[in-house]
């Protein structure tokens, strides 16, 4: 039987070094910058996104090296987008993994510049991937990742999250975020290692679906968590939500009932990833993990 825990804890551990090279300290140039980026790059957190881009190229039978790159390139623009999303304009955040955020410590202005330099970053990182080998599989990894972030993906859930911000909600438009914002990261990760691992389009598709249903169940969840949890226990402060007026699956339904939904999106993800055979068997056990954690 697998042990979760120390499975995370050591896939958490080989990202972890892989990001400290990826972001180096620098000399040459201004350190804050670097010093910035690094601080919430390096921050912790479960590496979740990350660890999904790895272990899904090693689920279709590829080398955990060859999405490497991708998952530290994942890691580094879900990193910009917690940067910006705590800035005073957005969320106003003062804590993110139970620290000061970025723009606490180095500044609004270099806050913003910290988030551009880990996007650029990234990009550069994914390119240079698929310079060294140009392939269908490293290019249509980067597409993945690129598209899940991009206007069609997260950002345009952002702007949607902003634009509504104090306003009422009704479910369509919840979930449009819910499936940009949050869940477009997540289908990407599954996406980008599915194709880097050599996976046909049919397989590629179900990651997809997969991933689309861990994203809202694991919204939804963080939503109910932040009603019901601590800042201890998150990281990061509870009631923004309230805090920002935000409608959520909460507010519209209820905790029961909003965990009542997050169980099916997860069953049905569960139900894809046995689908796919025994070499899902870690994504199995961390989608039920992600959709059902306290913390």
């Amino acid at each position: 039987m697998m042990d979760l825990k120390q499975e995370m804890k050591e896939r958490c551990a080989y990202i972890e070094q892989a990001l400290e090279q990826a972001v180096p300290e620098q000399k040459d140039f201004p350190p804050v910058i670097f010093e910035a980026m690094r601080y919430s790059l390096l921050a912790g957190g479960k590496r979740l996104r990350p660890m999904m881009v790895l272990a899904a190229c090693e689920a279709v039978g590829g080398k955990k090296e060859d999405a490497l790159p991708f998952a530290c390139a994942l890691e580094m623009i879900h990193t910009y987008s917690l940067i910006h999303d705590d800035l005073p304009a957005m969320d106003n955040d003062d804590y993110r993994r139970g620290r000061l955020t970025n723009h606490k410590v180095f500044g609004e202005d270099m806050a913003i510049l910290a988030g551009d330099g880990l996007l650029h970053h990234a990009m550069e990182t994914m390119a240079d991937a698929c310079v060294k080998n140009p392939t269908p599989q490293t290019t249509g990894a980067m597409k993945a990742i690129a598209h899940g972030a991009g206007v069609e993906g997260m950002l345009v859930g952002q702007v949607v999250d902003v634009f509504m911000e104090g306003k009422p909600l009704d479910i369509e438009t919840l979930d449009f975020i819910h499936l940009h914002k949050t869940a477009a990261m997540i289908r990407g990760a599954l996406q980008a290692g599915a194709i880097c691992g050599g996976a046909d389009e049919k397989t590629v598709a179900a990651f997809a679906l997969a991933g689309e249903k861990i994203g809202i169940a694991f919204q939804i969840l963080d939503d109910i968590l932040d009603v019901t949890s601590t800042l201890e226990e998150l990281g990061k402060p509870i009631h923004s939500d309230e805090k920002n007026q935000k409608t959520t699956y909460v507010t519209l339904f209820g905790i029961e009932k909003s965990r009542e939904i997050a169980a099916r999106l997860s069953a049905e993800a569960v139900s894809i990833w046995e689908e796919q055979g025994e070499g899902c068997a870690f994504l199995l056990e961390l989608t039920k993990y992600l959709t059902t954690r306290t913390f």
